[in-house]
């Protein structure tokens, strides 16, 4: 038997652009000699699509889709993922189900058995729990269809429920040949490890082969980096698709290939993700330009080469905006990166605007030290949000992570944006991206990779003036907000004083407010601020 999982990168929404993508998937098969063809969770009207799912016009578009995507499926197997209405009738009105087509017909669905809620997922406020675990049979194979989570339980892998069935566990009791899993796994840093060890442990509960085919691309601030994949009946890994980008991995039983092993991609994984991210966040909606502050720091200057690589030198324009607090040598090394890119950068003084800001408010108040740090980022906000308002381009905001958790940041300043590039990438990450694009020769300057962090709005000011060194703040950021561990653990474990620990989630609480009007960002870990981590503003505990 011969399979193909196709892993495309679906526009939430876009029903007939996703559907054109499964039938010339379908067309590739029936040319290849394929016999049975996946595609990802929910193709056809792309995942996630949230609130989208109560419009009822929508669900009536699906349907109507799916019966005229039926005639193509003609000679294969089809395994199809779509919302679709809950027949049952009971506490929700939908499904999240896979159409099994066979041979042209609509022979049946799977329903989701496992609905996740938590994280970036919400399936159970819209979709009904499937109640069996059905199993097809094509050309003398027992077939079993899976959807994402149903094969998570399995492993205990989950973290934040248990459910009271495993579905892996069902389907032991009927020898199925083959499992089929239909995935919107999304990405987060170093995710194929905990993703291959499912279905390793799938198929040894099985002793039958699984084939996975997961969803790529960016969908608002979530990633999905493909990576579909095949493991034999023992477990082991025998075929890995393309990473974030859309590929058809073709898979054949009558073969004996050798295991292979996961590639160690980290680094390189993490900017693909940033560079995807950006791209089908500005192609999906039909956008284009975009602008940003380079201000000769290492946030800006990876920001840039991002843009770069996700929409053409020629549709980023970047502006340096200095004030009397800024390095003569920052503008140079902003100037440097942008010829290394063959981006547009332009130069643009805000000092006077700065002082006449200065001149206007000292008769009202005395400003404070701080006052008149955050008027130059408010000045510059300003300025580059006028810049795209007249010219339609997207402002992306280059702050970063850790940044962001401290509340080091101005608010309808350098927070300003349409969206925030590194908003899940700590600064020791930024670096590490850094020197992962100078690898092969420098295209960012070596001057600012060396140069120590500043945000240039006083004299002689560096990061660590208010911050604890990045290689300290970034390892506890990382326990406390993806990790889950309480200050005591932390400080235990890296030997720092508890009340020191304490401080600094402290502030990353008190930083809260500022986090819920930042800019929207690219997630990339498994804790993103602004997507899946909900922490009330007003609150007592921390």
């Amino acid at each position: 038997m011969k399979i193909q999982a196709s892993q495309v990168n679906p526009t939430v929404g876009d029903i007939e652009g996703n559907a054109r993508k499964v039938v010339q998937a379908l067309e590739r098969a029936r040319k290849g000699g394929i016999d049975v063809v996946l595609f990802p969770e929910l193709v056809l009207c792309g995942y996630p699509p949230e609130d989208l799912l109560l419009d009822h016009s929508f669900i009536d578009a699906l349907e109507k889709k799916l019966r005229e995507i039926a005639p193509a499926t003609k000679g294969l197997f089809a395994a199809i993922g779509l919302p679709r209405r809950n027949p049952r009738k009971k506490e929700k009105g939908l499904c999240n189900s896979a159409a099994i087509f066979i041979d042209g017909q609509l022979v049946g669905f799977k329903d989701k058995t496992l609905l996740p809620t938590y994280d970036v997922f919400d399936e159970r406020r819209f979709f009904e729990p499937g109640e069996q675990e059905s199993v097809f049979e094509y050309l003398g194979w027992k077939i079993g269809v899976t959807i994402c989570e149903d094969a998570w339980q399995h492993v205990g892998d989950v973290g934040y429920t248990d459910y009271r069935r495993d579905p892996i566990q069902d389907f032991a009791e009927k020898e199925i040949d083959l499992l089929l899993n239909l995935s919107a796994s999304p990405y987060y840093f170093k995710r194929q490890d905990a993703r291959l060890s499912v279905f390793e442990a799938c198929a040894k509960t099985l002793r039958c082969p699984v084939v996975v085919c997961n969803q790529v691309g960016g969908n608002d601030q979530v990633v999905f980096d493909g990576h579909s994949l095949f493991v034999n009946e023992k477990g082991e890994l025998i075929q890995l698709a393309k990473g974030f980008v859309e590929d058809d991995l073709i898979v054949d039983s009558s073969t004996h290939a050798c295991p292979c092993g996961l590639p160690e991609n980290g680094t390189r994984d993490l900017y693909s993700a940033l560079v995807l991210g950006v791209r089908d966040y500005f192609q999906k909606q039909g956008l284009s330009q975009a602008i940003l502050g380079l201000s000769g720091g290492v946030d800006s200057t990876l920001v840039a080469c991002i843009a770069k690589d996700a929409l053409g030198a020629d549709k980023i324009k970047a502006y340096s905006l200095p004030s009397r607090f800024s390095s003569p040598n920052s503008y140079t090394d902003a100037e440097q990166l942008a010829r290394n890119l063959g981006i547009s950068l332009e130069k643009i003084s805000i000092d006077e605007t700065f002082q006449h800001m200065l001149d206007w408010i000292t008769p009202l108040f005395q400003p404070t030290d701080l006052t008149e740090q955050n008027l130059q980022p408010r000045i510059r906000g300003t300025l580059l949000m006028s810049i795209s308002n007249q010219s339609g381009a997207i402002l992306l905001n280059t702050g970063n992570k850790s940044e962001l958790a401290m509340g080091y940041m101005t608010l309808y300043g350098d927070m300003c944006g349409g969206l925030g590039v590194l908003l899940d990438v700590t600064k020791t990450q930024v670096y590490a991206l850094a020197r992962f694009l100078n690898r092969q020769g420098e295209v960012i300057p070596e001057a600012i990779l060396q140069r120590v962090p500043s945000a240039e709005l006083k004299e002689n000011q560096t990061d660590q003036d208010t911050l604890p060194p990045y290689d300290v703040l970034d390892p506890i950021l990382e326990d406390y907000i993806e990790e889950g561990l309480s200050p005591q653990e932390i400080a235990i474990k890296h030997g720092h004083l508890l009340p020191f620990v304490k401080d600094v989630i402290h502030k990353i609480h008190l930083a809260e407010y500022k986090r819920r009007q930042a800019a929207i960002g690219i997630r990339v870990t498994q804790k993103c601020f602004s997507k899946g981590r909900n922490v009330p503003i007003v609150q007592r505990w921390r």
